[in-house]
């Protein structure tokens, strides 16, 4: 038969637990605050992004910072919902636009890695469902956007309010179009192109497009709101969308339905997740040292010369450092992630506007964060 404890020996055992809780949490807090900018930094940062966002009248922005391949500071500023009040923060979702490009970018030499797409191999080899064109047409052509798919061709093509419910089907928006030069002769940014990557995904990895993203890249950089983008779904912390007219009027921004450009432009996020997709990349957890390095090089052309742009990502140098970086414009936002690989530094901003340009302010924050 047991001995009961002694109400003595319960309140031992409880005040010993209360000290590993209570040490347990200071030591959190400790590393949290050796994790935090200092001070002086995040006030002259937000000094550059009031400044910016009065220059260029944006309602609202969020922010997000990676140094030594940690995130290490967030915030936002002015209004995610001009209409009812509602201040920008962290945990603000905005859509990605562009930068979605290079998660889908990611994907792809994850199942280069893994042997399951060979980057020189036509694209119908993973992608049957894009027919065959007048010239053969490689997965490395389109991630560096050799290929001569077509990009949008008019407005109306651009602002498409109908759904698609799924990848393959949204290829018929462009698949039966012939390319627009010989793959490799120019470079022509393709937001299709990237339509075509998505189905390459699903067919080598035999997963839905969506699925594979979050179990391989999602789960394993710790992105927890990022998500494909839905007009229908209730989304929390949902920014609205502006665009000004000619005039300079504030004016909500037109309906547009991204199901037809998911691996292109159709993620929404936050600055935290896509941060922690920087530092991810960075701190090779998604990716092979080798691999990224190919990635960040840049893409030439049939007859030699160099683009600004490698497989998925912009590529350029500064004050003798490499840029890393992408931009996104679409419905709703104007979004930017700049990255220096070289020294772990990311620099995340989403603002809910159309049309305006984030690049110098994401340099101008990096400078901060280097000094």
């Amino acid at each position: 038969m047991g001995v009961r404890p002694t109400n003595f020996a319960r309140a031992r055992v409880v005040f010993a637990l209360s000290l590993l809780i209570l040490s347990a949490a200071a030591r959190a807090s400790a590393q949290q605050a050796a994790a935090a900018l200092p001070a002086e930094k995040v006030k002259e940062i937000e000094a550059l992004i009031n400044a910016e966002m009065a220059r260029q009248k944006i309602p609202g922005m969020s922010v997000a910072v990676v140094v030594g391949g940690q995130l290490r500071w967030s915030s936002g500023y002015g209004l995610s919902d001009v209409e009812n009040n509602v201040p920008a923060k962290a945990s603000t979702v905005y859509r990605l636009a562009s930068v979605s490009k290079p998660i889908t970018a990611t994907a792809v030499m994850q199942l280069v890695e893994r042997g399951r797409i060979d980057l020189d191999a036509p694209v119908q080899k993973y992608c049957p469902a894009f027919p065959l064109k007048q010239w053969p047409v490689t997965t490395r052509q389109v991630l560096g956007h050799l290929s001569g798919i077509r990009h949008y061709k008019s407005d109306e093509e651009f602002n498409s309010t109908r759904h698609y419910g799924s990848i393959n089907e949204a290829l018929s928006m462009f698949k039966d179009d012939p390319l627009l030069h010989e793959p490799g002769a120019k470079y022509t940014y393709t937001t299709f192109g990237y339509s075509v990557l998505g189905c390459e995904v699903e067919g080598a990895s035999a997963r839905k497009f969506a699925d594979y993203v979050r179990e391989n890249i999602f789960v394993p950089a710790g992105m927890d709101r990022i998500r494909v983008d839905s007009v229908a779904e209730i989304i929390p912390n949902r920014a609205q969308g502006y665009r000004r007219t000619a005039a300079g009027e504030l004016i909500n921004s037109p309906l547009a339905d991204n199901s037809y450009k998911v691996p292109g432009g159709g993620f929404v996020s936050t600055v935290e997740d896509l941060a922690r997709f920087a530092a991810a990349v960075q701190s090779d957890k998604l990716l092979k040292r080798e691999t990224l390095e190919q990635m960040f090089t840049r893409q030439k052309t049939n007859d030699g010369k160099e683009t600004g742009y490698g497989l998925g990502w912009g590529v350029n140098t500064r004050n003798g450092q490499r840029i890393i970086g992408h931009s996104g414009a679409q419905q709703r936002v104007s979004t930017f992630l700049h990255m220096q690989p070289d020294q772990r530094l990311a620099v995340v901003l989403m603002a809910d506007i159309e049309d305006v340009r984030l690049g110098d302010l994401a340099t101008q924050i990096g400078d901060i964060l280097l000094k």
